[in-house]
């Protein structure tokens, strides 16, 4: 991943926030929408740049497209990630961000649409 690539994917702010909040771990368009209060379709545009630009992972879930950051970051990428989280600490709208998601899990906890469901275990009849 070139270098070049990345900064063009962090000169945007929406693109800061949706990087910082998949710090926290997977999330499909929803949680984002909720948390960054924008319409799905502004929310899908700046996920499917970055995914083509490699700094994210989508997976289908059913109906739903959960994302993460990559597996195995490149260097260069888990830097600025690094840089990232280290400034969103100093700045209100990045914890707001997190403070809304850590709220938004915590009412969806047992609630939560099947794209956010955690995988329940096979029941087995019988002996």
């Amino acid at each position: 991943m070139e270098l070049v690539q990345i900064y063009q994917c962090l000169c945007d702010r929406t693109r800061l926030r949706i990087l910082h909040l998949l710090t926290q771990g997977p999330l499909c368009v929803c949680h984002f929408q909720s948390v960054l209060r924008e319409p799905q379709v502004k929310v899908s545009k700046h996920l499917a740049y970055l995914r083509t630009r490699g700094l994210v992972h989508a997976e289908r879930r059913g109906n739903w497209m959960v994302y993460s950051l990559p597996a195995k970051p490149s260097r260069e990428l888990a830097a600025n990630l690094a840089c990232l989280q280290d400034c969103a600490a100093e700045d209100r709208t990045f914890r707001r961000d997190v403070e809304k998601l850590t709220v938004l899990r915590r009412d969806l906890d047992g609630d939560a649409p099947a794209c956010c469901a955690k995988p329940q275990p096979i029941k087995r009849k019988g002996p």
